[in-house]
């Protein structure tokens, strides 16, 4: 019962908090500030789910002492049998009930919530990495549609035989970098490659970035500092792709943080026949670049602090190993294996993600000793 108390005496602070929540976003001057309206809803929102789960299993102890008293106090067979019911369903819920507080309790990520960019890059193995690319991006693709999520492409390099040397694209729609920061890493295939003649099976690999979009007020921008021209698209799209100045291209004196230097970065776009679009889309990355990299120094903070093997973002890690002559997926951070490769390709990839953010949550939970 020790812990059960130390469960309600974490959510007894909580209350009186919520309480408070929920008096300041009726407030009209805190209405007016939109962005810490924004914050203050979203924490009444997270606290109305604590609160609930919390209601929940005060029930399920109620139940359970009122079920040990009959079972205790009074003789009708009938009764007792009810009561014996009862005590045995709630003790078996009780375990899940104080696993969602501990869930709940656990301090989310701020950027979770937010909209990413996505990139994916050919690494070693040539064609065949670059059709590699090609098969990681149409999974991520499925499974966005799954989500009922927004894809958009914003730049990409095609391979010689197909898929993709690069291509870069946004994700938008509910907590999509709480879900899609996994991803983030080295991704090895083995397979025989439709390029190779003789039947013999190779590796290549690809590597995915997944980027928190970042707020325009979060990265502060001069944007007459900016250098626009424009320039005639090139690729499918038909013939009027080529005939209108719609590509734009913009060049940004960007102080780095960690250097100290100035950099151009250098930004192309031409995802629409929409100038105006493409310039929005440019600019869109422009921020998110900035924000990733002047944010790296806390990332790295961080995950030097918890050294989390799942979601620390380290690009360079081998994350994920596809093995099609065994028709198998391997996350190497959790040991997670599922045998459903033509699944997972068709982006059937949930049960990854819960596993990754299960052993994400237990880490966390570790931490604040809950």
């Amino acid at each position: 019962m020790a812990e059960n108390n130390n469960i309600l005496q974490k959510l007894e602070g909580l209350e009186a908090r919520f309480e408070e929540v929920g008096t300041l976003i009726t407030d009209p001057s805190v209405i007016a500030d939109q962005q810490r309206y924004v914050k203050l809803t979203k924490e009444y929102k997270d606290l109305d789910d604590i609160m609930k789960a919390r209601q929940k299993y005060v029930n399920c102890l109620n139940a359970i002492k009122e079920a040990k008293d009959i079972l205790v106090n009074e003789s009708d067979p009938d009764l007792k049998e009810m009561a014996r019911l009862e005590l045995a369903e709630n003790e078996a819920n009780q375990p899940k009930l104080e696993e969602d507080i501990k869930i709940a309790l656990v301090p989310k990520d701020p950027e979770d919530a937010k909209n990413v960019q996505m990139e994916i890059r050919a690494g070693t193995g040539g064609d065949e990495a670059a059709l590699f690319a090609g098969d990681l991006f149409n999974m991520y693709k499925r499974y966005c549609e799954k989500k009922g999520w927004t894809l958009s492409v914003t730049d990409e390099n095609e391979g010689a035989v197909g898929g993709f040397k690069e291509i870069d694209f946004a994700v938008s729609g509910d907590n999509v970098y709480g879900i899609m920061k996994y991803e983030s890493g080295v991704h090895r295939v083995q397979r025989v490659p439709a390029t190779e003649s003789n039947g013999r099976m190779q590796t290549s690999a690809a590597t995915v970035a997944v980027l928190p979009e970042a707020e325009k007020f979060e990265v502060h921008i001069n944007e007459g500092d900016i250098k626009w021209d424009t320039f005639r698209s090139s690729g499918a799209g038909g013939q009027n792709v080529n005939k209108v100045s719609s590509g734009v291209r913009l060049r940004y004196p960007w102080k780095n943080p960690n250097t100290g230097e100035v950099e151009e970065i250098l930004i192309e776009c031409t995802e629409t026949r929409d100038q105006p679009k493409n310039k929005e889309r440019a600019l869109s990355r422009l921020y998110t670049y900035i924000y990733d990299h002047e944010h790296q120094k806390y990332v790295d903070d961080i995950s030097s602090r918890r050294k989390s093997l799942v979601s620390t973002g380290d690009r360079s890690a081998k994350i994920r190993t596809y093995n099609f002559p065994q028709g198998r997926v391997t996350d190497h951070r959790i040991g997670y294996t599922t045998h459903d490769l033509p699944g997972f390709l068709n982006g059937d990839i949930q049960d990854m993600i819960d596993a990754l953010t299960v052993a994400e949550n237990a880490e966390k939970m570790k931490e604040a000793e809950l």
